[in-house]
């Protein structure tokens, strides 16, 4: 009990004493002093006393499907950012191979009170997932914002960059260049956003089902990138689109195996342009993600909900950037 005093009153910066009069409810302490002790104790990991634990705390769970991708550490230090401004504590869930679920990490926030929760490329992006947690959410009636285009039916605010204006910002490039076969690289058959973009790219191409063989699908690895590429490279595409930069490092990657210049023989473009993407050999022409406004905005929307101004239903859609630098060149025989 000495231990956890100290750590909760060091974490909230108050006196051990300050922190023992919020736990056992006693008078004297400011509003303001009494939300920064629970918010401490949540953080670390303290079960609230029983009759505190009605109440949510000043914590706001931002769960992320991995790290590795650059584009998710610069959405989370957005989001923390941005919450630590609004006066919330964000707790960071990034779940890993073989580690945490997004599912497990769902009950345990639910169990720390929190006052909304932030997802980023979780499973409701993807049709042929569960759900069910996300309904717990519901349920509960807590505050949720989901970056990124998702299911329909689960009826949260959402923030999104446009999918269809990014493809048709990396057609439109790689047609003026002179390339005729253009591919993809996509994410799973389930994936929302890869849907959006291959609907997209049917409209712009006026694709048909014989097109099919222009487009391959991939998870997000570079190595599942690899083995898609290699088959659209095999089939005579000089142009590929991908869904992200993760994807389109593969697919150069690719290209080089099977002894072809980027972008000499192959043209790529990625999406999201993430970090350190103009150091990559060649630097990736990509479609930047406006990950900065949409952090914001997704804080904005989740804070509304919470101090009960009102809920937001439509999605918010964030306009693309095409960033041209050197993965992509005239088609050959240009």
């Amino acid at each position: 009990m000495t231990k956890r005093l100290t750590e909760v009153a060091k974490k909230a910066g108050v006196s051990e004493a300050t922190v023992s009069r919020v736990l056992n409810g006693r008078d004297g302490v400011s509003e303001a002093t009494r939300t920064a002790v629970l918010t401490a104790l949540d953080v670390l990991g303290y079960e609230r006393p029983t009759k505190l634990r009605g109440e949510r705390a000043r914590l706001v769970g931002l769960v992320l499907p991995e790290l590795q991708n650059p584009i998710f550490p610069a959405l989370a230090e957005v989001v923390t950012g941005t919450l630590a401004q609004r006066g919330y504590t964000p707790a960071l869930c990034a779940r890993t191979i073989g580690g945490v679920s997004e599912m497990d990490y769902v009950e345990m926030l639910l169990d720390h009170q929190v006052s909304g929760v932030i997802f980023a490329g979780g499973s409701y992006a993807l049709a042929d997932a569960r759900h069910d947690h996300y309904r717990r959410l519901t349920d509960r009636g807590l505050p949720v914002v989901l970056v990124n285009a998702g299911v329909d039916e689960l009826g949260f605010p959402r923030v999104s960059t446009d999918d269809a204006v990014a493809v048709e910002q990396a057609y439109g490039h790689l047609r003026s260049l002179g390339h005729e076969r253009i591919g993809m690289v996509l994410g799973p058959e389930g994936h929302v956003p890869s849907r959006r973009k291959l609907d997209a790219m049917t409209r712009a191409a006026g694709w048909d089902e014989g097109d099919a063989e222009c487009v391959e699908r991939s998870s997000f690895s570079m190595e599942g990138a690899r083995v898609a590429a290699t088959k659209l490279v095999e089939r005579g595409v000089t142009g590929i689109i991908c869904a992200s930069d993760v994807l389109a490092l593969g697919t150069i990657r690719a290209a080089r195996r099977l002894g072809h210049s980027v972008p000499t023989d192959i043209s790529v473009v990625g999406f999201d342009d993430s970090a350190f993407m103009t150091c990559t050999d060649p630097p990736l022409t990509t479609v930047r993600q406006p990950i900065e406004t949409m952090g914001q905005a997704a804080v904005d929307l989740l804070v509304t909900q919470i101090e009960g101004v009102g809920v937001l239903q439509d999605e918010l859609l964030f306009e693309p950037e095409l960033v041209v630098r050197g993965s992509t060149a005239p088609a050959p025989g240009r």
